[in-house]
């Protein structure tokens, strides 16, 4: 198929912070310390060569910005300090913003003031419904089911979840059919796009790809409680809020409030970890941070913090300590889920094990269909 020439690719992609690509030679250097270039192609190398080129299609058509977990090597020995881990990150930050399809990724991505009001509007909107819609506020002692009623609550919890994880999925059919597009016209049996499905499920659940890359694994072991956090923390308000939200004060060996201790305890260090790495810019991945970067963990931690004060308030037995920290943690819970899950550095949870899991497919039907020129 014939590829159309993006002009001012590379200036795009400058906007998503990649700096200046033409300060890239194309030595090769990256390619060579990269230990996941072996399998791919020759990242990052390839990947700089069409930001530079401006070809935007073959861009959408790869994976290789995926499988790319920012060690930060190819940054430390690259001799012109061109930066292609942070070009790498730019690169997913763009095509974030083109599988999605409502156009508001690519606005805060290049823009913290469309992201930052974008917050904002998101937490008003949820204290203005509180004010107008909070139920009676009882002062002689918390009841908190009673000022914000626990079957409202998991109705939102339900409207929202489900409107996200419908954006989510149509971004995600369009960086399925992004990629595959090379493939049109080769049939793939349907036996192997669901044989790899193990394959999409360990690096959903473990980024078991990411351990392929040298070095120390802690970077990767933190991720790992990161998610392993926020993911206890979505099962609890989603499917358990009803034990998890009430009234009823139960004893610290309960299950919910033993998951939720490990979510909040996990989320608050590995967040305020983050922050500190970037604030102190130690390493070569925490050098370079975008306002978006920032968003992401500063809501991630406010979102756990003012969660574990509520919980805090409930126990002292204040009342309108207790409501009103609940409002502002729903304000805070909801902006992040709204900016962040559909546009931000949340949905790679999802693009990257999406993309080694269409890897693996486009691998195997190539060595099938090689096999069967062969056999004819």
């Amino acid at each position: 198929m014939g590829y159309r020439v993006t002009p001012g690719l590379h200036r795009q992609i400058a906007k998503f912070g990649g700096g200046d690509v033409t300060s890239c030679m194309n030595c090769g250097n990256c390619t060579v310390t990269c230990s996941q270039s072996m399998d791919s192609g020759g990242f990052p190398r390839r990947i700089i060569h069409l930001l530079q080129v401006g070809h935007r299609e073959k861009l959408e058509e790869s994976l290789e910005p995926w499988l790319c977990y920012y060690c930060g090597e190819c940054s430390d020995t690259c001799p012109r300090d061109a930066n292609p881990g942070e070009m790498m990150m730019a690169a997913r930050r763009y095509l974030t913003s083109r599988y999605d399809w409502t156009g508001l990724g690519k606005r805060f991505y290049t823009s913290a003031t469309w992201e930052v009001a974008a917050v904002f509007l998101v937490g008003l909107f949820v204290v203005a419904l509180f004010a107008l819609f909070h139920g009676p506020v009882v002062t002689d002692r918390v009841e908190l089911n009673t000022f914000a009623p626990v079957k409202w609550v998991e109705i939102g919890d339900w409207i929202v979840g489900g409107t996200l994880g419908l954006i989510l999925l149509a971004n995600a059919s369009r960086m399925v059919r992004f990629v595959m597009r090379p493939e049109k016209g080769r049939k793939i049996p349907l036996s192997l796009l669901f044989g790899e499905w193990r394959t999409f499920v360990a690096n959903l659940a473990l980024q078991k790809k990411w351990r392929e890359c040298e070095g120390k694994k802690t970077r990767w072991l933190k991720h790992l409680f990161l998610v392993s956090g926020y993911v206890t923390m979505i099962v609890l308000v989603e499917i358990f809020l009803r034990d998890f939200q009430t009234d009823e004060i139960h004893p610290v060996y309960h299950p919910t409030r033993l998951f939720g201790y490990y979510a909040t305890a996990v989320l608050l260090y590995v967040t305020g970890d983050f922050l500190v790495e970037r604030l102190r810019k130690r390493g070569p991945i925490h050098k370079f941070t975008e306002a978006s970067d920032w968003i992401f963990l500063i809501l991630l931690f406010l979102a756990a913090l003012t969660g574990i004060l509520v919980h805090g308030f409930r126990l002292a037995g204040l009342p309108l300590a207790t409501y009103t920290t609940y409002v502002i943690h729903l304000a805070v819970v909801a902006s992040f889920l709204i900016v962040q899950v559909p546009y931000g550095k949340w949905a790679h949870m999802l693009y990257r094990p999406l993309a080694v899991y269409l890897a693996a497919v486009k691998q195997k039907a190539k060595e099938s269909s090689g096999r069967m020129e062969e056999a004819a």
